[in-house]
């Protein structure tokens, strides 16, 4: 296996400004992904996608280099995360570096770590088009996901006579921390034209991904008073 670790982290961003470089629990949010893959990767397989010089500065305080900045193109509110990955495996393609594996870790999931991301790359073959983080989510289309009809009325997303959520098929949902993507696959279609996924499963504390000022909250509940 030649991968490539990505962690994509642009400057801009309304729900938590700053967040990336923003100090949870004393420590800035991308150090969290950053120390988890330099526990598993050497730096140079490693790369910090970034726009912004604030945050290649604080990436490059763990002995990280960032070698070149994301164009603004590829920073605003509807760039395309397939359009970024694309762009960074040409950087380093071009440099001479031809992995067959990506691995994308968000910096918003400041509770994965070095075990989570061994465990989801072990499951990876090359007859897959990727391995993926889940929790099993709570929001069950069988029995609490409704959508409304043409008239305005609700209507169970999954049509289902299910009388307890326990009875309900399994239903995951992707939490964000991990991917890891065959790069035949990446170079033929983008990520949501994959059909050959299997799952790799995380409880809901490692599963925090951080969007709103909320998350954040729990976040640094979480650190303070750890669940037991």
């Amino acid at each position: 296996m030649k991968p490539l670790i990505i962690i994509p982290a642009r400057g801009k961003s309304k729900g938590i400004p700053d967040k990336n470089i923003k100090l949870l629990n004393g420590v800035p949010l991308i150090h969290y992904t950053v120390k988890a893959a330099q526990e598993v990767f050497g730096n140079e397989q490693i790369c910090v996608s970034t726009d912004d010089s604030r945050i290649k500065c604080c990436v490059e305080e763990l002995a990280l280099t960032v070698p070149f900045l994301r164009p603004s193109e590829l920073a605003t509110d509807t760039s395309a995360t397939y359009d970024v990955l694309l762009y960074v495996l040409a950087q380093y393609e071009h440099n001479g570096y031809n992995p067959d594996v990506i691995i994308v870790l968000q910096p918003t999931s400041p509770f994965r770590n070095a075990t989570h991301i061994r465990e989801a790359v072990s499951l990876f073959n090359y007859d897959l088009d990727m391995v993926v983080s889940v929790k099993e989510t709570r929001s069950n289309p069988y029995y609490v996901l409704f959508e409304e009809d043409e008239d305005g009325f609700l209507k169970k997303s999954k049509q289902s006579s299910f009388t307890r959520r326990q009875d309900c098929p399994k239903v995951w949902e992707y939490n964000g921390a991990i991917y890891v993507i065959n790069v035949a696959s990446l170079n033929e279609k983008p990520v949501g034209a994959f059909d050959k996924i299997i799952k790799y499963e995380m409880d809901e504390v490692s599963s925090l991904d951080l969007d709103t000022p909320f998350d954040w909250y729990v976040a640094e509940t979480v650190f303070k008073t750890p669940l037991k």
